[in-house]
């Protein structure tokens, strides 16, 4: 049986201690602030990223050069594995995974990468997916193969505490930001199939998070009601920023209304709570693969 690495980036929201008890690698992501570069808990704590946030510094995501994501390949292939099963965040949130895949190319199908448009929990739940298929016997293609097939069996719900970092970013127009602001609006986005779309407007976070709630109890109770039957659901939650006040909050209000549930619990990545800012709040559900 072949030896089969896991790797992903950190826009997973795994951090690096983490993935050492996983038994995975995790190549951090690269963020300028200010023009000074920095890795995403290589160099960037979460307390620090939220501190420079609250400053209003120019803050920027960027992708690890070419050069870097080969060395971090290969240094994982000189450990005396035979192939290398590497999950981005999805292609429809950043082009760092088309530019994983021509790279790949290299390594003579040694390094597989997966394109199944997930990113934070629901990539999470891949990584764990992907190491029990590894664990099964199943080569890094046939891995590759079966996390693309399933890409969609996954869900994420997402409500911002502001606007101004949407308005920042240029997705909204400060007339709009104004607007939701003074009526107190807080948008409810979704992300299905790799892209953030809109999904709802409620009118303040009380009404946001029940519209989570509710968007989450449809879904199994369509789409997610056969896996969920057999027990093969993972219900997540998580957040941005460091004040644990509403996140833990959210986790004890999603307890409630899924009483006997295991929830999942871990904070964005960076990657996201660049552009939506602290305070949000995320539910997630995500089909967990048998082999």
């Amino acid at each position: 049986m072949k030896k089969i690495a896991i790797a992903t980036d950190s826009n997973a929201g795994i951090r690096q201690a983490e993935a050492k008890d996983l038994g995975i690698f995790v190549l951090a992501m690269p963020f300028y602030i200010d023009k000074n570069e920095y890795y995403e808990d290589i160099s960037l704590t979460q307390e620090q990223f939220y501190q420079k946030l609250a400053e209003n510094v120019d803050i920027s995501t960027s992708q690890p050069t070419p050069g870097h994501v080969m060395d971090f390949w290969q240094q994982i292939l000189n450990l005396g594995f035979d192939e290398v099963v590497y999950l981005p965040m999805s292609s429809g949130l950043s082009s760092s995974c088309q530019s994983a895949e021509m790279l790949a190319r290299n390594f003579d199908g040694k390094v597989q990468v997966v394109d199944n448009q997930r990113i934070s929990l629901t990539l999470q739940q891949s990584i764990l997916d992907a190491l029990t298929l590894a664990n099964a016997g199943y080569d890094a293609k046939a891995i590759k193969e079966k996390l693309e097939e399933t890409k969609h069996d996954q869900t994420i719900y997402i409500s911002l505490e502001t606007l101004y970092y949407l308005k920042k970013g240029g997705r909204i127009t400060p007339a709009a930001a104004a607007i939701g602001t003074m009526l107190n609006l807080k948008p409810v986005l979704q992300i299905q199939g790799g892209k953030l779309d809109a999904y709802a407007k409620a009118h303040g976070m009380k009404a946001a998070r029940m519209t989570m709630i509710k968007a989450i109890q449809h879904d199994l109770d369509t789409r997610f009601k056969e896996w969920d039957s057999k027990g093969e659901t993972q219900l997540g939650i998580s957040y941005s920023g460091v004040d644990m006040t509403a996140p833990n909050d959210w986790k004890e209000q999603v307890q409630k209304a899924f009483p006997g549930r295991s929830i999942y619990m871990a904070p964005l990545s960076l990657s996201i709570s660049c552009h939506i800012g602290p305070g949000a709040l995320a539910i997630t559900e995500t089909r967990i693969l048998k082999p």
